[in-house]
């Protein structure tokens, strides 16, 4: 029998899409490609916030795995999808065991997912400790330099905290442009202590470093302060130290009690995702049953909308968002790829026809 239809009325057999590789980037590889990069990783990062603050991503709430006879540990798990010109969604799973630290092992451990855009198939596993800590001590330097135009650039720095996230901030500071005359350090292990130390003076030979017995002395002899702890409620209650109004890049999100904060000028990375599990600012959001203490987001002071006051200490409290993880991530694959190194896993997609 004759068809007695058109050829132009066919409709065209759609082309069955490509199946991604699958490959496995391992933290070698990922320091590799982000080592020394820090003046290109900054606006990386702040191009991903710009793209966030256009509503060009999808960042839902993170989600906390907790268990009861480990109270000090949680798994997060953080979705998203980053949009732009090469967008990507995926996952990272990442882990935070405090007590791993008394044991020699660091405290967070993480993997990243990246899913291809138009299939879904995920096409990579990379480890992600270090991208984690790279896009977070990315977005701090990016608030620090934002943060502190219109006031007086601090040029005395303090780290409550001397893990792998304050020495990651501190070669992002320095890698980006920052002087210190000044580096204050204070923890409660005094080996964490000296271990930073010993970085410090490696990193930057030209500041006076100076080990702080008291919270109170670091807080008040540094213009800019950084919190890295693994606090889980706040422990720095007297907000008298922050009387010589510094810049205080509160990572670690739970150590400055509501009254320090009421004191200051809040910013934060993202509203709805910082106001929650008993952060700090969700403290003062509880307290005060609103959120007038908030003046902004970073990315309202990178698009103009708001700017920090210099006659108040100025606290940036970031939940931290998916999205950073995955344009770091993808920037990491990409470089990997381009040196031709991935390791690719062969038939790690089997089951591909839908009848057998």
């Amino acid at each position: 029998m004759t068809d007695v239809l058109p050829t132009a009325g066919l409709a065209a057999v759609p082309e069955r899409p490509r199946v991604p590789t699958f490959a496995v980037i391992s933290g070698e590889q990922v320091q590799r490609a982000l080592s020394g990069r820090e003046q290109h990783l900054v606006p990386l990062v702040e191009a991903a916030y710009r793209l966030h603050d256009a509503g060009d991503t999808v960042n839902p709430p993170s989600y906390f795995l907790r268990f009861p006879d480990r109270p000090t540990a949680r798994i997060i798990a953080l979705p998203a999808s980053l949009g732009g010109p090469a967008p990507v969604d995926g996952l990272k799973w990442i882990s935070s065991f405090p007590q791993n630290v008394g044991a020699g092992l660091p405290r967070a451990s993480a993997v990243l997912i990246l899913n291809d855009h138009d299939t879904g198939y995920p096409f990579a596993c990379l480890e992600s400790s270090i991208i984690s800590a790279t896009r977070t001590a990315a977005s701090a330097a990016l608030a620090a330099d934002r943060l502190s135009r219109g006031r007086q650039r601090p040029t005395r720095v303090g780290y409550f905290g001397t893990g792998l996230i304050a020495r990651y901030i501190h070669t992002f500071l320095t890698g980006t442009g920052w002087a210190f005359e000044a580096v204050g350090v204070h923890d409660v292990s005094a080996d964490s202590a000296r271990g930073f130390c010993g970085y410090l003076r490696q990193a930057d030979a030209t500041a006076a470093v100076t080990v702080h017995d008291s919270a109170e002395d670091l807080v008040r002899s540094s213009d800019l302060v950084v919190f890295a702890t693994v606090a889980g409620r706040p422990h720095v209650t007297d907000p008298a130290w922050f009387g010589h109004n510094p810049l205080v890049l509160h990572v670690s999100l739970r150590d400055l009690a509501p009254e320090v904060l009421l004191g200051a000028a809040n910013f934060v990375d993202d509203v709805e995702h910082c106001l929650k599990a008993d952060t700090s600012p969700h403290l003062v959001e509880q307290l005060t049953g609103n959120r007038d203490f908030l003046n902004g987001t970073l990315s309202d002071v990178i698009a103009g909308r708001a700017a920090p006051p210099a006659d108040r200490p100025v606290v940036f409290s970031p939940f931290g968002l998916g999205v950073l993880d995955l344009a770091v991530g993808k920037y990491v694959y990409d470089e990997v790829s381009r040196a031709g190194n991935l390791r690719l896993i062969d038939d790690f997609f089997h089951e591909l026809r839908r009848y057998g």
